[in-house]
């Protein structure tokens, strides 16, 4: 297997950390480059012990994060695990620089640079590459991703929440003005940072709502449902902040399309994701845990029907590290480089 070139920009966050776990072992990855302004200078196996007698990678040194650096590393590929709005400054960078980008910030996910602006109360840095760049959940824009440069993987909500709800809105089942979303998320969602509401003591034995009702996220989600149904979409979202490390757990409730009956939401998911390696579906009346996908790139799916309520209930299931960033990000690495989607990612 041809080895690609890797460079992991921002790799001392959680999603940087999930990154390296996946990528020292990846068979058709080569990691030759790591950026931290904290950490430049020490090796991998200095500040995460864990790489300790994992190869070559331990003792691959932290540099700090410059276009010209990761460049000279010959890295053909970076992974950008970077805060939204530090993002797209590496992105334009290293993009004239010859390097194919995946991006796991929020920076080029959206295709309209207004609806930035509205939710990250900034105006978008590149407008212009919001034409090309592509929007990374594998299961549904698997083709545009082997053909890109530019790859804008999507966050863990969005993961969560869209791929219960793309194929019945394709379908027609679904009468989209009545998408009600709860997610959960582990306190690592969050990010590794240092901040009042998520020590310890402040999160154990806690259970909150937060970002109601206007969720960055929201954005995106919408952005994709409304593609996937061909009409405006808007939907109620609440998301919460469980003691957890990680995992995330979304329940959706939503009514029939006028004029349908129960529809057979077995065969539509079978239809959609029978072929694809890591949607599990648990079928009706199948509940997802957490516990089940933790370290995997599986979305555990399940689903019933509510007949008093007349409503359908998705149930999905993520590692908010995992499939909500590092190992999708990696998913759509092996359909850029025509690698099996597998590659790398056979954890249980």
């Amino acid at each position: 297997m041809n080895r690609i070139k890797i460079a992991v920009i921002g790799a001392s966050g959680y999603s940087g950390i999930e990154l390296l776990k996946i990528l020292v072992r990846h068979p058709g990855a080569e990691l030759v480059a790591v950026t931290s302004r904290q950490y430049a200078g020490k090796t991998l196996a200095d500040i995460f012990p864990r790489f300790r007698g994992c190869g070559p990678e331990a003792g691959l040194a932290f540099i700090a994060p410059d276009a010209d650096a990761v460049a000279a590393s010959g890295a053909q590929v970076a992974f950008l695990a970077l805060p939204h709005g530090v993002a797209s400054e590496f992105a334009i960078a290293l993009l004239d620089r010859g390097l194919k980008i995946i991006d796991l910030s929020a920076d080029f996910r959206l295709d309209d640079p207004a609806v930035y602006g509205e939710f990250y109360d900034h105006p978008h840095p590149a407008p212009e590459l919001l034409k090309e760049s592509v929007y990374g959940l594998p299961e549904v824009h698997g083709a545009a991703i082997a053909g890109a440069r530019l790859i804008a993987s999507p966050g863990c909500y969005p993961t969560s929440v869209l791929l219960p709800l793309i194929p019945l809105l394709k379908a027609k089942v679904i009468d989209p003005a009545t998408i009600t979303v709860f997610s959960m998320s582990g306190v690592s969602g969050a990010g590794r940072k240092e901040a009042l509401p998520l020590l310890f003591c402040e999160c154990n034995e806690s259970l909150r709502p937060y970002s109601v009702p206007k969720h960055r996220h929201l954005s995106e989600v919408e952005q994709e449902l409304t593609r996937a149904a061909g009409q405006p979409v808007v939907i109620t979202f609440t998301p919460h902040l469980v003691p957890v490390t990680a995992g995330m757990l979304t329940t959706t409730c939503v009514s029939p399309a006028a004029g349908m009956g129960l529809a057979d939401l077995d065969q539509i998911y079978a239809d959609a994701y029978g072929a694809e390696p890591f949607i599990r579906l648990l079928g009706k009346n199948g509940t997802p845990d957490t516990k089940n996908v933790i370290s995997t790139n599986f979305l555990d799916l399940g689903w019933a029907w509510d007949a008093r309520a007349g409503r359908y209930v998705l149930m999905s299931a993520i590692d908010n590290l995992w499939k909500g960033a590092a190992s999708q990000a990696i998913q759509s690495f092996n359909l850029l480089n025509q690698f099996p989607a597998v590659t790398g990612l056979q954890s249980l």
